[in-house]
């Protein structure tokens, strides 16, 4: 069976870099004779199953389905939207919505969890990454449509579903009782660390470069214009609009290349550079340390990838997702849409991360969760998924596979890590990191 992303966090779609181009269909081309053999050999298909399956058949689900079953067969992240997709994907660039806050994707007829949003419903009840939906309300879901499943766990808020969970490493499956709450797309947070400021971009929806030009500015505020440094946490962060990551990286660039697009047609090849958006570097040469983990896809690559090439950010964390393509949504009416796969992008030094993803400068385990080194190792990637783009370069298995040299911390004991209060290990990590930068700063060393 395809694999499908959708992301009820978002209202359904996990997307990853997205132009939001509106482009109709008058320029698209016409049918010509070298293709018209294959219409007629669908259309014949068609004829057969209106003369003679055993029962009626809707013309709508026929031809949804033939949509379907060419855009499936591209790739896993180019799908006909229409009806609830369609509003879901509207949803996740512009709105909230009543739910559970939890990214899945059908991974062999199986509703396989990626990532539960902070603070949701699902987080709360102790929902996982890595973990399986087998049944909502006690009805098996396996082998069943995605779509489905996604509208059966949104709902009105302050009503409950109950999921059974099949959790690898666990015996037998379990049940866990959530109640759905108004999810508010929240794209950006912050806090003060001593003086330093955590910001934390959940997605890349509408303004995201200015939230966190905003939040950083409130935080250098709140530490009497003390700043000693900028933790940008990108954890499980799927995605979204192109030019706010292209806006968020330029807020930390005082030039060069961002990102760079090439696709088959002249029209989608782009240059993005920095200073486009924002003169300069806001935070002025200070420490700047981007987390990232398997869930930090495509927007989030891009990000990661500009900072890290252009010397600007030390990356830790995890190998990221490796979602190197940018859809372009195109309309076909105010009901139907293509979101199709139409460039690939590239960090300022000419990589792709598609299939490897963004390797850490410093890799850094989430010892403080203690089933979360399990759970990275199973985790799903952009070359788990069916048809998925291959890198024109390939993929150096060896280099995914290496590892840092451990550092001692990274074998605390979870009392240790109790008696240190430290809760978030790779957060606390990369504070340590910039305090103890800032301190030789300081000396002058």
């Amino acid at each position: 069976m395809r694999s499908r992303l959708a992301t009820l966090a978002r209202a359904g779609l996990l997307l990853g870099a997205v132009a939001m181009v509106p482009v109709g269909t008058a320029g698209l081309a016409a049918v010509d004779g070298r293709v018209a053999p294959q219409f007629a050999r669908l259309y014949t298909v068609y004829s057969l199953i209106k003369a003679h399956y055993v029962d009626q058949t809707d013309d709508e689900k026929l031809v949804k389905g033939a949509i379907d079953g060419m855009l499936s067969s591209l790739d896993p992240h180019s799908s006909y939207l229409d009806g609830a997709s369609l509003e879901r994907l509207r949803t996740m660039i512009d709105g909230g919505y009543a739910g559970l806050g939890i990214s899945v994707v059908q991974e062999d007829g199986a509703v396989k969890v990626v990532s539960p949003m902070r603070g949701s419903p699902a987080e709360q009840a102790g929902v996982k990454a890595g973990d399986y939906i087998t049944h909502l309300d006690g009805k098996f879901i396996v082998d069943g449509d995605l779509d489905d499943a996604v509208a059966k766990m949104r709902g009105a808020a302050g009503t409950q579903i109950k999921l059974t969970i099949y959790r690898p490493g666990r015996e037998e499956p379990f049940d866990l009782t959530l109640t759905r709450a108004v999810i508010t797309l929240e794209p950006v947070t912050s806090k003060l660390e001593g003086n330093v400021a955590v910001v934390t971009v959940n997605e890349f929806s509408h303004d995201v470069g200015r939230l966190v030009f905003e939040q950083i500015q409130k935080q250098r505020a709140a530490a009497g214009n003390r700043l000693t440094g900028v933790v940008l946490d990108l954890r499980s962060n799927p995605g979204g609009e192109l030019d706010e990551a292209v806006a968020l990286s330029d807020l930390f660039l005082s030039g060069g290349t961002v990102v760079s697009q090439r696709g088959r047609q002249a029209g989608e090849n782009a240059v993005y550079r920095a200073e486009t958006y924002f003169p300069g570097d806001l935070v002025k040469g200070l420490p700047v340390i981007v987390l990232i983990d398997a869930g930090s896809a495509s927007a989030s690559e891009i990000v990661a990838g500009a900072l890290q090439d252009q010397h600007r950010a030390l990356i830790m964390g995890e190998r990221s997702f490796g979602k190197g393509s940018v859809q372009t949504m195109i309309p076909i009416d105010s009901a139907h849409a293509v979101k199709l796969t139409t460039a690939r992008y590239y960090t300022p030094s000419g990589r792709s991360v598609q299939e490897g993803g963004i390797e850490p400068d410093i890799r850094v385990p989430q010892i403080s969760d203690p089933d979360a080194r399990k759970r990275s190792e199973k985790a799903l990637r952009e070359s788990d998924l069916r048809r998925h783009l291959v890198n024109e370069k390939g993929v150096d298995d060896k280099k995914l596979e290496k590892d840092n040299t451990p550092d001692p911390r990274f074998k605390m004991t979870p009392e240790e890590l109790t008696e240190k209060g430290i809760k978030d290990f790779q957060l606390w990590y990369a504070l340590q990191t910039i305090n103890r930068t800032a301190t030789l700063a300081a000396k002058g060393k």
